[in-house]
């Protein structure tokens, strides 16, 4: 097999044409900025403007996220599955659709109860709409072993989503309200994300993608011998509690980072850019390591990015709220959350096994998407017995210490096994 390098655009060398993958992977890219920016960070801000024009608490609107990621967390592994059978087309540009009609249903919500079904239900599709379903979908698409070219470019496109929606956002909400906001985003999914999928992504094309791997893997090995075999690795739990300490870290902060902020004294318009800059930040970590780190493994580069988090949220509990200390912690937050996107999405093929990426991927983050459900519910009440953010900063980074510790313990013992490995004869 030849072996394929994408850059960010999305192009290829050394491929022959049928296994070309820049089309799809352009075409995952904008997927993504579309999705990440429609389901996931416009809910802080179109959430606070239904609380100013509803009189909903803060508890009830996240409980409705909580539910919809719930949701999502049962629905990684088939989905996961689903991708590994060839279903990714069907799944992704369906979901798309579906998000589009749940979206402009919701513009139309005026009880507490249909709110929650529609919220589910987009939480839901997020399971099938994501990072990780493009990220099986460029595996099969290559094979796991040529994945990470094609993952790091979509993170790349997939980092600007926050840059992109969160100002676009706002500014629906300024000047035409959070009802024909979500219309718009109703259109970004139906017409943008639908389109993509459909139109892109091309299972006929996907490749035969076993590849020898030190794990000493059989070309006769089964997806499901694959998925039992990395179950019982002490690698693949350990890996497990990093991601989901990682999931709750990261969703408490990014569906609370909007208020914790304004709650610190800095303006709407100061909040709005510095949140913004987090998306830059993350495709500058994503073209530096594309560019330093292309040589180094997925395991070192997140032991060193891992050890950042915990750092950026003990200044922000403890800093001075200035606008340059906020953009600055913001910059290198962004900048380590891009590296460790692609880190968690290479850590499949690195450290469990490089067979039936989706069933694998979507067992090992089923708990982080219980915890990207509840960390905001949870963080809404930590804010509603102390009418603080104090204690939310904190907890953020006691889960951030976790992930940090987590991970360093699972890739001490993935070396360890790799070393006893290559020492066999």
């Amino acid at each position: 097999m030849s072996n394929i390098q994408v850059d960010a655009l999305g192009a290829s060398s050394s491929a022959p044409a049928a296994d070309n993958p820049r089309a799809l992977t352009i075409a995952l890219g904008i997927g993504q900025i579309c999705a990440w920016g429609s389901l996931y960070y416009s809910f802080p801000l179109i959430a606070e403007a239904m609380m100013a024009e509803l009189g909903w608490s803060k508890t009830d609107v996240y409980g409705a996220a909580t539910v919809g990621l719930v949701l999502a967390g049962f629905l990684a592994y088939p989905v996961g599955v689903a991708v590994d059978k060839g279903y990714g087309r069907v799944l992704m540009g369906g979901a798309s659709l579906m998000a589009a009609v749940l979206l402009a249903w919701w513009s139309q919500v005026d009880s507490i109860l249909g709110f929650y079904l529609l919220v589910a239900g987009l939480g839901a599709l997020q399971a099938a709409a994501l990072y990780e379903p493009a990220f099986a979908v460029m595996a099969r698409r290559v094979g796991p072993s040529r994945a990470r070219a094609g993952i790091t470019a979509i993170t790349l496109w997939g980092g600007f989503a926050s840059t992109v929606f969160i100002p676009l956002v706002q500014f629906l909400l300024d000047h035409w309200g959070w009802r024909d906001a979500l219309l718009v985003l109703a259109l970004v999914n139906g017409l943008i994300c639908a389109a993509a999928y459909f139109g892109f992504i091309r299972p006929e094309k996907d490749e035969v993608h076993f590849i020898s791997h030190p794990d000493k893997e059989s070309p006769r090995t089964t997806d499901k011998q694959a998925v039992k075999a990395a179950f019982h690795k002490p690698v693949f739990w350990l890996l497990m509690l990093a991601l989901t300490a990682y999931a709750g870290a990261f969703t408490a902060f990014t569906f609370h980072m909007y208020p914790l902020l304004l709650e610190g004294g800095l303006s709407t318009s100061d909040v709005v850019w510095a949140i913004a800059t987090i998306g830059p930040a993350q495709v500058a970590g994503r073209i530096l390591i594309s560019i330093f780190g292309s040589g180094t493994s997925m395991r070192r580069i997140g032991t060193f990015v891992v050890a950042v988090f915990p750092l950026v949220f003990i200044v922000l509990a403890l800093g001075p709220s200035s606008m340059w200390v906020i953009t600055t912690l913001c910059v290198v937050y962004g900048a380590s959350n891009g590296i460790f996107t692609i880190v968690r999405g290479l850590v499949v093929p690195e450290m469990l096994s490089r067979r039936a990426y989706g069933a694998i991927n979507g067992l090992l983050t089923f708990p982080s998407t219980l915890a990207r459900a509840f960390a905001p519910v949870a963080a809404a009440w930590l804010w509603s017995s102390t009418q603080s953010y104090g204690v939310v900063v904190w907890a953020i980074a006691a889960s951030a210490t976790l992930l940090t510790l987590s991970f360093w313990l699972a890739a001490w013992t993935s070396h360890s096994m790799s070393a006893r490995q290559d020492a066999q004869p």
